[in-house]
């Protein structure tokens, strides 16, 4: 078995290197690496050509629409970032009216309202006595 798995990675590698240098090769030939440059700058020219005809016509491009799919994805995730903003904000507003119930609070503020009243009245002489300084 090792020895099996052993010839097969030489082999491998040996046909990966052998298809390095083919490639290589290949890139170094002028001809070859002149005609893909010709090739390249062709679906350049093409895909210009696509692109004018297309807004001649109204209608959008590929660009166009990979364009627009990019701003979509923008705006999702920014309406993504307010829902999850706005979902922290309701369990904070939760946790508050949880916490203590604003009646219950209101109450509470008027009871010290009252006791701080009738403490001002003791302290505070009558009317009258301060008349008849």
């Amino acid at each position: 078995m090792s020895e099996d798995g052993g010839l097969r990675e030489r082999v491998t590698r040996q046909g990966e290197e052998a298809i390095g240098k083919l490639a290589q090769e290949l890139l170094e030939n002028p001809m070859v690496s002149g005609a893909l440059a010709k090739a390249f700058e062709t679906r350049e020219r093409a895909m210009r050509a696509q692109e004018v005809a297309m807004g001649a016509l109204n209608l959008p491009s590929g660009s166009d629409l990979e364009r627009l799919t990019r701003r979509l994805r923008s705006v999702s995730q920014r309406l993504e970032g307010i829902e999850d903003a706005l979902d922290r904000l309701e369990q904070r507003i939760e946790g508050l009216v949880s916490s203590a119930s604003v009646g219950e609070r209101l109450e509470g503020i008027e009871a010290t309202l009252e006791r701080l009243q009738s403490a001002l009245e003791r302290l505070e002489p009558a009317p009258a006595a301060r008349a008849e300084r």
